[in-house]
C-alpha cells in the first residue's frame, strides 16, 4: 500500500515539472501570507502575477486573528464583511480559481481590512501557446516559421521559449530520482 502511494506521489510530482499540470500555485502574500500588520501590499504582490481559469490560491494565516471572506466587489471597496459569498477560518484555505473574473478577498476581523488585508484577485483564461500569431507573413509555398532545420532562421525568443519545460522536465526527473534514492529504489 505505501509502495502505491509512493508511486502516485512520484507520478504527480514528474507530472508538475514536466509541465503536463500548468495551473499555478500562489501563497497569498508570500512568505508573509495573510497578515494584517502591514507587511504585505496586497495590491503590488498581485501586480506581479498573472492570474488564470485553474490556479490555485492559498491563504496562510493565524485563525485567532483572521480569516478570509470572499466578497463583492462594492464590499470589497467599503471593506464589508457582513454580507460575505464565501468565509474561510481554517488556517490555511485553499481556493481554485474556476472563472475568469474578479475575486475580491478581505479579512473579517474588525479593522483588518480598512489596513489593507484585502487583495483583488484578477482572473483571465489562459492563452493557449499555439494560439498566438506568427509576427512573420505566411508564404504561399508552405509555412515560414523558422525551423530547426534552418537555425539561423531561429530567433532567440523561439529557441529560448522551450528552455522552461525543458529545464523543468530535467528538474522533476532529478527530484523523482532523488526521492526514490531516499527510498532505498536507486543505488
Amino acid at each position: 500500500m505505501a509502495l502505491r502511494n509512493i508511486a502516485t506521489l512520484v507520478f504527480f510530482v514528474m507530472m508538475v515539472f514536466s509541465g503536463a499540470y500548468s495551473s499555478s500555485v500562489y501563497r497569498v502574500g508570500d512568505f508573509d501570507g495573510w497578515i494584517s500588520r502591514g507587511l504585505v501590499d496586497y495590491n503590488k504582490w498581485t501586480s506581479t502575477k498573472d492570474f488564470h481559469v485553474g490556479d490555485t490560491l492559498i491563504f496562510a494565516y493565524n485563525n485567532q486573528f483572521h480569516n478570509v471572506m470572499q466578497v463583492s466587489d462594492q464590499d470589497f471597496q467599503s471593506c464589508n464583511a457582513t454580507s460575505a459569498i464565501s468565509s474561510y477560518t481554517s488556517v490555511s484555505d485553499t481556493i481554485t480559481l474556476k472563472r475568469p473574473c474578479h475575486y475580491y478577498f478581505i479579512c473579517g476581523a474588525p479593522g483588518h481590512c480598512r489596513v489593507g488585508q484585502k487583495v483583488d484577485i484578477k482572473v483571465s483564461l489562459p492563452v493557449p501557446e499555439n494560439s498566438i500569431p506568427s509576427s512573420s507573413p505566411s508564404s504561399p509555398y508552405g509555412s515560414s516559421s523558422p525551423s530547426a532545420s534552418n537555425p539561423e532562421e531561429m530567433s532567440p525568443s523561439s529557441t529560448l521559449s522551450s528552455a522552461p519545460s525543458l529545464i523543468s522536465s530535467k528538474l522533476g526527473f532529478a527530484v523523482i530520482a532523488f526521492v526514490l534514492g531516499l527510498l532505498g529504489f536507486v543505488h
